[in-house]
């Protein structure tokens, strides 16, 4: 994804104008009706009108499916990818009402589709659903507003209705068929729709791995549900079907996120109701693993920034293991307190809650902010782990055992980092000596490229523009801290220059972004075998160490060009082989002109590397962003761990996908 740089200038404004302050009345201010503000500014709906607003389309469609789940009325849904673009999504729930609405005169079902703030999910005794994910009534009727063409057929009452939808406007009356005496129990809604190729200027394409992580995810948190999700394509080879469905729940969606790792104990699931509200939750440490992997949820939606449901469970574990750890005496009297990273390194959390009003903060459900779920997971949590660890006495053991050596090397890695801080002001400089600091001081415009070996960093150093860009080489492979505790990372020559020169903090700590001194971190390694390694290393470091990192939208990769064809006075740069064939057939038949192969950076002249991959205006760059948290932690896992049979899976399952010819080995 390309992103120019816009330098800020000052521009002096003249005053309004009595003519201008005239000319603005009543007849400019602008009211928009129906869906239109949905399509005037899609973003405040779907977050974006990029993949991931895309997705979140199909991800409104089939929560208002899981909703008749967790209500009890469905047990299957289907999820169809078609080859024309458009996507499909049925339930045998008891279909949305298609009788009169008795305010907007139009059938409940057209109303749905067309009104915002419409819908059954309000709460209250007129509410058609206890617990819900939807609760603001636009979900639908958004996907109706940004769909090219949008289709719903309903089972209900004996009969099949039908309507379709252009952009949000009704194209027919609502039609009505009545089912053959064999079908006529059948219920149940289907909704397919084609996205608008006006709002999702990007891309239209919907990817099945996307889709397939959500509705694995929703199968864990349903087990009584199945769900079939079909990609349909002329290509028997691309054609892609699965069936989810999880009658373990929560214990066997812990499991399938710690295949790869040692646990410490068996998961420690238990569930609670109260006031209306259920709490689930489980738990599960690993002694290979140095972070934590938390996920919460709220009626089903994934709530990725968290909320008072994830803060009640860390502050209950913290307390538990402490408690328990001075009980036992494993805790001395004159030892310090476990801090929440230390008790929760190497644990895997999943906390489900289902609100009858959930307060989510936005459109898009990120967080939760009910302050009532807080006491109850808190409680629920504090309680049930008490019990469990108390009646399991060896399984406690080993994970205080591990959270006391977190302590102590949290402990040992603060002392290195002091260490160095200390070296480092005798230097008369904290910053590491081969970064090539930018003049900026606005985080904001200030970017560093992360450059492999000194050859590549002189290019660079050479080739950036100092005002806003900074170069920090790195020698050789930095460690690999999938494999590594604290005290080893904060012990690295690499990991410290990293650690100093963005201006991280600790790692447990909260993250901060003022505290960051490039808003863009940009990794630029050779275009090889190699270079993809330290690449993966350097991700692996960021994803553990600072996962906000991703969530900010601050790890951005470049892409160097890997030719330059030269006919002439005329200079291409190719990224890829389809580029080079697209240059090549644009020459005469008979054309004379000679391809260098770029095989690293530090073989590009400093101009040239300035051209193609540092200058905002002409470069490429990809900004990495979290789909899956737990489907990511799954991959460094595989990728980085110390387990070759993961790797090994990963490596077969994959292998029909990579092209050997473009492989640089």
């Amino acid at each position: 994804m390309g992103r120019c740089f816009v330098t800020a200038s000052l521009a002096l404004e003249a005053p309004a104008t009595d003519a201008a302050t005239s000319a603005y009345d009543a007849g400019q201010i602008q009211v928009l009706e129906g869906l239109d503000p949905v399509r005037k500014r899609p973003g405040m709906y779907i977050g974006s009108t990029g993949p991931r607003g895309l997705h979140h389309l199909v991800f409104e469609v089939l929560d208002n499916a899981i909703d008749e789940a967790q209500a009890g009325f469905s047990s299957h849904i289907d999820v169809v990818l078609y080859q024309d673009g458009s996507v499909c999504i049925s339930d045998d729930g008891r279909g949305i009402p298609t009788d009169l609405h008795p305010v907007t005169k139009k059938s409940a079902l057209e109303t749905v589709l067309t009104v915002l703030h419409a819908g059954g999910k309000f709460g209250g005794d007129s509410s058609g659903y206890t617990v819900s994910g939807g609760l603001h009534g636009v979900g639908v009727s958004v996907v109706n507003a940004l769909s090219e063409r949008l289709e719903v057929t309903v089972w209900r009452n004996g009969s099949e209705y039908f309507q379709a939808y252009e952009r949000g406007r009704p194209l027919n009356e609502l039609s009505m068929n009545k089912l053959p005496s064999d079908e006529s129990s059948r219920t149940g809604t289907r909704v397919r729709f084609w996205p608008d190729k006006e709002v999702f200027v990007s891309t239209t394409v919907f990817d099945y791995q996307t889709i397939a992580g959500r509705v694995r995810e929703l199968a864990f948190l349903n087990p009584k549900v199945t769900i079939r999700l079909k990609q349909e394509d002329g290509n028997p080879d691309k054609a892609r079907e699965n069936v989810y469905h999880f009658a373990g729940g929560l214990v066997e969606y812990i499991q399938w996120l710690n295949k790869d790792k040692k646990p410490l104990n068996q998961p420690i699931s238990f569930q609670r109701e109260k006031d209306n509200m259920i709490v689930e939750a489980v738990l599960q440490w690993c002694a290979d693993a140095y972070t934590d992997t938390i996920l919460g949820y709220a009626n089903s939606i994934r709530t990725i920034d968290g909320g008072t449901h994830l803060d009640g469970a860390k502050a209950a574990i913290t307390r538990a293991l402490n408690t328990l750890g001075r009980k036992s005496k494993i805790i001395k009297e004159k030892d310090e307190n476990l801090g929440g990273e230390h008790a929760r390194e190497g644990l895997t959390c999943i906390v489900a809650v289902k609100v009858p009003n959930p307060e989510f903060e936005g459109q898009t459900k990120t967080r939760l902010g009910n302050p009532e779920v807080r006491k109850l997971v808190e409680q629920t949590v504090h309680e049930n782990l008490t019990e469990y660890l108390e009646c399991h006495p060896t399984e406690f053991e080993g994970i205080l055992t591990k959270c006391i050596q977190a302590l102590k090397a949290a402990i040992a890695a603060k002392n290195a980092r002091e260490l160095v801080r200390r070296k480092s002001v005798l230097k008369s400089s904290t910053l590491p000596g081969k970064l090539a600091d930018c003049t900026s001081n606005n985080p904001k415009d200030a970017e560093i490229f992360i450059v492999e070996g000194d050859s590549a960093g002189g290019s660079a150093k050479q080739g950036r523009d100092r005002h806003f860009q900074a170069v920090l080489p790195l020698r050789g492979k930095i460690l690999n801290i999938e494999r590594k505790d604290e005290a080893s990372l904060y012990k690295n020559t690499e990991i410290q220059n990293l650690i100093t020169g963005l201006g991280l903090g600790m790692k447990g700590e909260d993250f901060n972004k003022d505290a960051l001194r490039y808003h863009k971190i940009i990794i630029l390694t050779d275009a090889d075998v190699d270079g993809a390694h330290i690449r993966t290393l350097l991700l692996t470091f960021f994803f553990r160490y600072q996962k906000a990192l991703f969530e900010e939208g601050c790890i951005y990769v470049g892409v160097p060009p890997l030719y330059k064809v030269e006919r002439g006075k005329q200079i291409h740069y190719c990224y890829d082989e389809n580029d080079l064939n697209k240059v090549k057939k644009g020459f005469p038949a008979n054309a004379s002109y000679t391809i260098q192969r770029f095989k690293g950076l530090g073989e590009m002249m400093p101009l040239q590397l300035w051209e193609t991959t540092m200058d905002p205006s002409r470069r490429l760059l990809k900004q990495l962003t979290i789909e899956d948290a737990a489907e990511a932690s799954l991959i460094f896992t595989a990728l980085m761990g110390d387990k070759v049979d993961a790797r090994r899976e990963l490596i077969l399952n994959f292998a029909s996908q990579v092209d050997i010819e473009s492989l640089d080995l």
